[in-house]
């Protein structure tokens, strides 16, 4: 018997466990860009029909913690409504998921990670009530499809002018809630992940120990440096992925 799922040997599964820990910290110390960077490791390990799957049981995971112990500070008006385009938009994604082919959804990862590196985060004037649902509705339709849509909604809670706590414990709880559907969304459209249920479980414990720890450990590092490895590292895999997208084959392989 084995806790691994199919295609994945031991080594593979303990890199993204390690990785979950080290992203969850990236995470932890700057707000985003854990997600980005966990949705680019899956990129080379998860089969593409069921990536943003697996990555959202993740996120939900890395998320909840911290929504959990910030909810005290998180603006719940905004969720509310958040939450209320949210559940639209998932439908309409999961409708919109099941009629794309393979490649298309490599080249839709591949450019929105390459977005999410190098071009600048928007912010939206003049955010209304409605402003938030048509937030959570836009953001809740790419999530189906790209996963990682944290900057996203930071950039639509931009305008509220909320303080740092009010605004990453409101991310928090948007994320977490958006996760939960879209995974909820997967397992109605019949995607299976019960196979990968344990070592998912894994990546989601390894993640709570790089949130608790990410700080002080990524204290350390200078930030240019990481910053430039990072955005190397995220491009390279973002190429990668429109490559595959393409059809274009590797020499040699």
């Amino acid at each position: 018997m084995t806790f691994l799922p199919p295609g994945v040997d031991a080594f593979t599964a303990a890199l993204l466990v390690a990785i979950s820990f080290f992203t969850s910290a990236l995470t932890a110390a700057f707000g985003i860009g854990g997600g980005i960077a966990m949705l680019g490791a899956l990129a080379g390990t998860v089969a593409p029909n069921i990536i943003i799957a697996v990555h959202g049981v993740v996120q939900f995971g890395s998320n909840i913690g911290r929504a959990f112990l910030q909810k005290d500070f998180a603006h719940w008006p905004a969720i509310w409504r958040f939450l209320a385009g949210s559940i639209v938009g998932i439908a309409v994604g999961a409708w919109l998921f099941t009629a794309l082919p393979e490649r298309v959804l490599l080249g839709l990862l591949g450019l929105f990670i390459l977005a999410m590196v190098w071009l600048p985060k928007p912010r939206i004037p003049g955010l209304s009530h409605a402003g938030l649902i048509l937030g959570g509705l836009i953001s809740s339709v790419l999530t189906m499809f790209v996963g990682a849509t944290g900057p996203f909604v930071q950039a639509v809670l931009m305008p509220l002018g909320l303080d740092r706590k009010g605004q990453i414990a409101t991310h928090a709880v948007m994320m977490t809630a958006q996760h939960a559907l879209k995974v909820l969304a997967f397992g109605f459209i019949g995607v299976a992940l019960v196979a990968w249920l344990p070592l998912i479980a894994a990546m989601v414990a390894s993640g709570f120990a790089g949130t608790v720890l990410g700080t002080r450990l990524l204290d350390r590092m200078p930030e240019r440096f990481f910053q430039i490895t990072l955005k190397i590292l995220l491009t390279l895999i973002a190429l990668d992925l429109l490559r595959k997208a393409a059809g274009i084959a590797l020499p040699g392989l």
